[in-house]
């Protein structure tokens, strides 16, 4: 399952629910897209360390971007971008988990819903 930015930030914020999301997974996976925001999100050395010692701890598979990915990353901004507002990370986080054919785990479906091929897993916190 690849996980949104979102449900990995509850989980380094010590939301207990979000941390039995993704310890349930099977398989836990992330784009690098995510990585790079939660990189993005430290505030200090320590708190980048932190976020990499717990995609470390939860065996994280980091997928990386392709040129699929991209392609469909595009196709879907410009099919529901006006429409939608959806934003450039989430239509490259909702490529990977189409090309890699894995179900989305995400708190925000609202950003989500209008793709159709994408197979999402609703995360309430």
């Amino acid at each position: 399952m690849v996980f949104d930015t979102d449900v990995l930030v509850w989980v380094l914020r010590g939301k207990e629910k979000a941390t039995q999301a993704a310890s349930a997974a099977e398989a836990r996976q992330v784009s690098v897209i995510t990585r790079m925001e939660l990189v993005q999100g430290a505030r200090n050395q320590s708190e980048l360390k932190g976020v990499q010692g717990f995609l470390a701890e939860f065996n994280f598979e980091i997928l990386p971007l392709t040129a699929g990915i991209g392609h469909r990353a595009l196709i879907y901004l410009e099919e529901y971008g006006l429409q939608s507002h959806l934003y450039i990370t989430d239509a490259l986080i909702a490529a990977t988990a189409v090309e890699n054919h894995l179900p989305l785990c995400t708190a925000n479906a609202k950003h989500f819903r209008i793709i159709k091929d994408l197979e999402l897993e609703v995360f309430r916190p």
